[in-house]
Parts: structure tokens; C-alpha cells; sequence
């Protein structure tokens, strides 16, 4: 069985962000690690394969600078091989643009039984790459899966609702989004970090792969301006002095919540 995962590099969120003035954009001209959203599919691929009895799992993955250190952290968990698009050109590139340089990176490396990625990164949070993607590649798609087992041909995944899960099964290959807690992530190994070194990760362009156009481009939007965030007011402390009650439902009819 052969998993491709896809794995965000990004920040550390433990250091101060900062954002680009020339461009309104985060960052990123410094080490990347694989976003911790991620390191669950990778978890939950590993574990496939293994069940499977063969095949392996891949990575594809958009970074800056030709960065690939969080892709290494997923290599030395286990996965075999990666492809980096990494490329000037990409700067701005929007969600759908994203899925479409996703999908030639999975073609370039052969496709896959099934596709994994995270619900959403930890530092775009649009949630709507996977589906994109699938859309690209023309595969079904299962979301927010918080169980996902494979039986010959069938993919079958535990959906996670506001009620509780819907039991959804398809046919391979497809692509599913996975949420964290769907399972433990591994630590690499110091074997396993050796070995990440020489495993190999193609690195290409947006022209390599074909796609256009894109970064702002791509986007057809523009960011014009950034601001800070309103200053959290200050509550309205409400004493008790036995009417209290009368106050704080004054207060939510005011609101409409009641």
C-alpha cells in the first residue's frame, strides 16, 4: 500500500511571528518545523503501511528557501521520500492554487492508494486545501476522520460531528483529512534522524510542475492593509446585592440571547 501524506512546514509557534511589510505576509525566511497538525497523518500512514504488510509512505510538501526540516522530522518518523516545490514565484499563492501545485506533486510521484492531510494548518487555518485537492485530482474525500482503516479496497473512517461520528466508507484510491488525536504521533528515532539525511526529497518549481499561474498572480487578490486587533474591553462587573439575577437578564436580553 502506498500513502502520500502532506506535510506543512512552518514557524515554530513557540517564537515571536513576524510579519513581511513589503508583502503583509508571515514570515518564513527562517527553519521551518513539520506543522504538529501534520504529524498525525504521517502517524496515521506509517500505521497503514505497516498493516498492509508493504509499500510505503510519501511526502509532498510548499516551502520557502528550499527549506526542508520539517520534512526531514517526517522523514525520520518513517516515511521514505518527499517532493519540496519550493520556488520564488509561490509567494502569495492562495488556497486552491495550493491544491492544484499539491496535486501535480502527487502525480510527479506517481499518485498513491490513498492521499492524508491534516484538517487544516496551524497557520492559515482556511480548512480547505484537502478538499481542493481531491477536487484536483478528481478522488472522493472523507473529512475530519477520526478513525480510518483500510479493508482491501475500501476505505472505511469514523467522521468526526457535533453529535458524535458518522461511520463513511469509499472506494481507493481517495483522500482523507484527519484530526489530531486520531492517533499517537511517534518520536524519531536517533536511528531514524541518521537515516532521514539521506533519504531523498526532489526538489522543484511551479514551471517544473507545470502549473500557472501563480503566487499573486494565481491569487487575484491583494493584501492592502494590516492593523492591530481592538483592545479587549473591560466587562461589566455585575454585585450581588440580591437583584442581581434581574441585571445579568437585562443584560442577555439585550443582547437577544434570551
Amino acid at each position: 500500500m502506498n500513502v502520500i501524506v502532506c506535510v506543512k512546514q512552518i514557524p515554530d509557534p513557540a517564537l515571536p511571528g513576524a510579519l513581511d511589510p513589503s508583502t503583509k505576509t508571515l514570515k518564513r525566511d527562517g527553519k521551518l518545523i513539520l506543522d504538529e497538525s501534520d504529524s498525525y497523518g504521517v502517524e496515521m500512514a506509517l500505521q497503514l503501511v505497516g498493516k498492509a504488510g508493504g509499500g510505503e509512505v510519501s511526502l509532498v510538501s510548499m516551502a520557502p528557501n528550499g527549506e526542508t526540516s520539517g520534512m526531514r522530522t517526517a522523514l525520520a518518523m518513517g516515511a521514505a521520500r518527499g517532493v519540496l516545490v519550493s520556488d520564488p514565484a509561490l509567494q502569495g499563492t492562495d488556497a486552491l492554487t495550493t491544491a492544484k501545485i499539491l496535486a501535480a506533486a502527487v502525480q510527479k510521484l506517481g499518485g498513491a492508494d490513498l492521499i492524508i492531510a491534516a484538517t487544516e494548518s496551524s497557520d492559515g487555518y482556511t480548512g480547505t486545501v484537502p478538499e481542493q485537492l481531491a477536487e484536483v485530482l478528481g478522488l472522493p474525500s472523507i473529512t475530519f476522520a477520526k478513525s480510518v482503516d483500510v479493508d482491501g479496497t475500501t476505505l472505511k473512517v469514523n467522521r468526526q460531528t457535533e453529535a458524535g461520528f458518522d461511520e463513511v466508507t469509499c472506494t481507493l484510491p481517495a483522500l482523507v483529512s484527519v484530526t489530531a488525536g486520531v492517533v499517537e504521533p511517534r518520536y524519531p528515532s536517533f536511528k531514524g534522524i541518521m537515516a532521514a539525511k539521506s533519504k531523498p526529497v526532489d526538489t522543484v518549481t511551479a514551471a517544473d510542475l507545470g502549473v500557472s499561474p501563480v503566487g499573486w498572480a494565481g491569487a487575484g487578490q491583494e493584501i492592502v492593509e494590516i492593523g492591530q486587533a481592538a483592545a479587549r474591553q473591560a466587562g461589566e462587573i455585575v454585585e450581588d446585592d440580591g437583584e442581581g439575577y434581574a441585571k445579568i437578564v437585562a443584560f442577555l436580553e439585550s443582547k437577544k440571547v434570551i
